[in-house]
């Protein structure tokens, strides 16, 4: 065995993980299995622990390694289990020198090596393709967050936000074009604060404007989750633009007014739906998902209510919507409790309600020509994410593609032609 990866929680622990096998096989690192986890909840850094002890069983004679976030919060006490040989904090995890075998102590202080997170100040740019079978490639632009939502440890994680220069970024795309990648993703922690701590202060809008731009041969550039009250106007000025594809991710949390005050968010929910109605101004085809939390403390019915009537009042076809989970050391795991079985309720309802919605987008591109990015196993996403199943359609082609029907969640499909 080299180097395998168990990656945990967001897409740009996905993306870090791919860097850090990477980085350790650079470093010469073999039989080892790197951890990388999430801390979003007390459940997910249980799921951690778990694995790290299957993953011993199953590879005795292997190094284990921990990382991530939950790694960065809860160093001490992943240091603590017997079955791991390492603990490397966020600021390390991705540099080659934390994986060479000879950093490996015998002592509980040799074997956790992380840092003050906060005391970070810079993100460098790593290059990944092909994460979505050689055909999507993922760009972090930036790291960290500055916010103290009360639900959150994300922060005491990651570290503050930090930037990767924009010049650092479009030559990191513009070989990702050279090498054949046809679609761009930029992803971050809290990308909408992207800019500030760079000289000038760019933001998040002019940075895909410099990308469109300088990198004329991307056909596709799609952004992550954003934080809809930092949308800025060179974003909105960008969004027009075709090769900018017509699906945003919401970071939404609540569609009801005294949750998001509660939880410490920086917009309501007319500002949301404001962000939403002026976007589909500039661009009708757009669709939206969010994250939306069940059960958060002192939800009421009529509160969980208003986050169910978001969800068709905005038009919101992709909901990753989970029950709230009383994450240690949060504002929000001091407040009056919802009972677990009615928060895991609500995420149930308003999951169906996202799916309904869903189904409306994926029914109503029937009969329409749509543009297809393929990836592995058959599967392409149109432009707007919605799958669409092809046959004998090789990974990595980008071609237009009649959509006929429906199998379950996937549309069906016929190319018109054949990718160049």
């Amino acid at each position: 065995m080299a180097v395998e990866t168990l990656t945990f929680g967001c897409r740009l622990n996905a993306y870090e993980g791919e860097v850090m096998k990477a980085e350790a096989e650079k470093a010469g690192l073999d039989n080892a299995i790197i951890i990388n986890t999430c801390a979003v909840t007390a459940e997910a850094v249980k799921q951690a622990k778990q694995a790290v002890r299957k993953a011993r069983r199953e590879n005795p004679a292997a190094r284990i390694i921990v990382t991530g976030c939950a790694a960065q919060t809860e160093a001490r006490s992943f240091g603590d289990m017997d079955e791991v040989d390492l603990v490397i904090g966020n600021a390390d995890k991705l540099k080659a020198e934390s994986y060479q075998p000879m950093v490996f102590g015998t002592s509980l202080n040799d074997k956790v090596q992380v840092n003050d997170i906060m005391s970070v100040r810079e993100t460098a740019g790593h290059l990944i393709e092909g994460m979505d079978g050689r055909t999507r490639a993922f760009v972090q632009v930036q790291n960290g967050c500055d916010h103290r939502c009360t639900f959150c440890i994300i922060p005491f994680g990651r570290g503050p936000s930090r930037s990767v220069p924009m010049g650092l970024v479009v030559e990191q795309i513009k070989t990702l074009v050279g090498n054949g990648v046809s679609e761009v993703v930029l992803t971050g922690v809290d990308i909408t604060s992207y800019g500030p701590d760079l000289p000038g202060a760019p933001t998040l809008g002019r940075l895909v404007q410099s990308i469109l731009r300088h990198v004329p041969d991307l056909p596709r550039l799609r952004i992550s989750s954003i934080d809809s009250i930092e949308a800025d106007p060179a974003l909105y000025e960008a969004m027009p633009d075709k090769r900018v594809m017509p699906h945003l991710h919401l970071s939404l949390q609540s569609g009801d007014d005294m949750i998001l005050k509660r939880m410490k968010r920086r917009h309501l929910r007319d500002d949301a739906l404001g962000v939403i109605a002026k976007l589909r101004t500039l661009r009708p085809d757009i669709v939206f998902g969010a994250d939306i939390i069940a059960g958060f403390p002192t939800e009421t019915e009529e509160m969980f209510a208003n986050s169910m009537n978001f969800i068709s009042e905005a038009g919101l076809t992709y909901i990753h919507a989970f029950p709230y989970s009383p994450r240690p050391g949060t504002p929000a795991a001091r407040m009056p409790q919802v009972a677990k079985g009615i928060a895991r309720k609500r995420a149930a309802l308003l999951r169906e309600a996202g799916e309904r919605q869903f189904i409306a987008l994926a029914q109503s591109l029937i009969g329409r020509t749509e543009s297809v990015l393929m990836e592995r196993g058959g599967v392409g996403r149109t432009e707007q994410f919605v799958p669409v199943r092809l046959d004998g359609i090789a990974a990595g082609q980008l071609l237009p593609v009649r959509i006929t029907g429906m199998d379950g969640q996937r549309l069906i499909g016929e190319p018109l032609r054949a990718a160049a």
